[in-house]
């Protein structure tokens, strides 16, 4: 239920799908009969104008998403071994991967990257990667099933990697790997994901009680500081969407209960 909700919830509430009812309303209003609702229609079309505005000007994704970038730094140093390493799925275009009937890689593609250099690095490790599908309705096809092919295309035999593929989200990404795992107490596993999803896959694992490693991946911004005024609508409405993304999916684990934390820090105290 709380898998449906959040997608439902997500669709209607979309930025780039609220500018777009928001205009289609502005419109409307604007050409209907009234003064009051001409007036109420060129206020809401001044509103959306300013908020189109404003994303293509300021860079208010990168101040959204900088933050949870920053939260977990890479380790300044790995350890000399580990005893397995898990990425997240998230990095595979399922419709595009099934339409071509090969792995198709989206924005997200360093995650796979950094797994299978990691994989190098440890022979010895144990690899898992955690991914089904998100889709609402289509759950034919999984992640995992592409990822097998693009490793051994990477060099990675897919018999040392465990693929776990039917989790739709980051709670279950947790809570399936670490039932196929079966880590130990004491082992030492790298998580695998993108910078700004790193806050709220730690506050997960944590709360499933597996103690893991972060190692973030796939920058969406520079760097604190590095941010400044642009021209792309494109690119803020992207970043915009992706911070507001997750920073609704931090609340909404923490009061599922999914999270030990709303915003979990470095260090728990």
């Amino acid at each position: 239920m709380s898998f449906s909700f959040a997608k439902i919830f997500w669709i209607l509430f979309n930025p780039g799908n609220l500018i777009v009812l928001g205009l289609a309303v502005g419109i409307l209003a604007a050409f209907i009969p009234g003064h009051r609702t001409r007036r109420f229609g060129r206020g809401v079309l001044a509103f959306m104008l300013g908020a189109i505005l404003a994303l293509t000007v300021l860079p208010l994704g990168s101040w959204l998403i900088g933050p949870l970038e920053e939260r977990f730094a890479a380790p300044a140093a790995l350890p000399e071994q580990v005893d397995g390493v898990i990425v997240l799925g998230g990095a595979f275009s399922l419709n595009r991967s099934a339409a071509r009937r090969s792995a198709q890689l989206n924005e997200y593609a360093d995650r796979m990257v950094a797994f299978a250099a990691l994989a190098r690095r440890y022979p010895a490790a144990r690899l898992m990667f955690s991914g089904g599908s998100g889709d609402l309705l289509d759950q034919t096809n999984r992640e995992s099933d592409f990822a097998s092919g693009l490793m051994a295309d990477l060099g990675i035999a897919p018999a040392r990697i465990s693929f776990e593929r039917d989790s739709r989200n980051t709670y279950e990404n947790a809570l399936y790997a670490q039932r196929l795992a079966k880590p130990r107490p004491g082992e030492i596993w790298l998580l695998v994901t993108s910078a700004f999803h790193m806050p709220r896959a730690m506050g997960v694992f944590r709360k499933a009680g597996w103690t893991v490693v972060p190692y973030p991946v796939d920058y969406q911004t520079q760097g604190p500081g590095q941010a400044g005024l642009g021209f792309d609508f494109a690119g803020g409405l992207r970043l915009i969407t992706l911070g507001l993304h997750e920073w609704i999916g931090l609340a909404a684990y923490r009061a599922f209960g999914w999270s030990n934390s709303f915003y979990p820090a470095p260090s728990v105290q």
